[in-house]
């Protein structure tokens, strides 16, 4: 039975996470927050879960080196010296992140990808999302994981595809690009689709989130299966064999 420590135990995935432990046959061994000594949670641990802030990565990461224990983050909210410092752990250890882990998006994100290859530029991509009025970061990090299934899909990186402000005469609409939209209001947990708009017709993907446990599921099932892997750098889509 393999043991998960979580990092940010105390927060809402936090706890979403413990409750699916246990009937996904896994042990707890343990939570840290701010304050505590990542260190000590990543020792007791066969693998850690992080959910917690951007600013713990780099002592999170640098805990789970020191101990080689592997690491799922679903932190969102990262920036380029993050993913630098996880490219940088997964040399000595299994690292998965992700900016969603729902299974469901995780299937969506294959989907978007798919389409996007298939599809011609003259079909545009906007993606919108929608979360709670508490949400800190935008586009959220599953807004971000579609664009970039989609620009993958289209063969370039997102950045030099993506729009995320259209304020006041921005003109007409540049073809090939993917366009994002957020919203926040009210309890929700999230919501994101996907538009393909062709002339004449459109194709939308979409995923709703109902409850967060479909995250916590998602994040347990991946750390039972970052704890067999060699170190590296791995995503969902690897967890569901996609």
């Amino acid at each position: 039975m393999a043991a998960i420590g979580i990092y940010g135990s105390l927060g809402r995935m936090g706890q979403a996470i413990l409750a699916e432990l246990a009937p996904a046959g896994a042990r707890h061994a343990g939570g840290a927050d701010s304050g505590d000594d990542p260190a000590a949670l990543a020792e007791a641990a066969d693998v850690l879960v992080d959910f917690s802030a951007p600013s713990a990565i780099e002592g999170h990461l640098a805990a789970a080196r020191a101990a080689g224990t592997p690491i799922v983050i679903g932190t969102t909210g990262l920036g380029q010296d993050h993913h630098a410092m996880i490219d940088a752990a997964a040399a000595e250890i299994a690292v998965l992140q992700t900016g969603n882990t729902s299974l469901g998006v995780t299937l969506l994100a294959q989907l978007v990808r798919e389409a996007a290859a298939r599809l011609d530029a003259d079909w545009d991509i906007e993606i919108a999302e929608m979360h709670h009025r508490h949400k800190v970061d935008a586009p959220s990090g599953t807004a971000l994981l579609l664009g970039s299934a989609a620009a993958d899909g289209r063969g370039s990186p997102l950045g030099e595809l993506s729009v995320y402000d259209r304020v006041g005469v921005t003109g007409a609409r540049s073809e090939g690009t993917i366009g994002f939209a957020s919203l926040r209001g009210g309890s929700v947990i999230g919501d994101h689709s996907v538009v393909f708009a062709g002339e004449g017709e459109r194709i939308e993907l979409v995923h709703r989130a109902d409850s967060r446990a479909i995250f916590a599921r998602g994040a347990v099932r991946a750390a039972l299966w970052l704890a067999k892997q060699r170190p590296g750098r791995y995503a969902m889509s690897e967890v569901l064999g996609l």
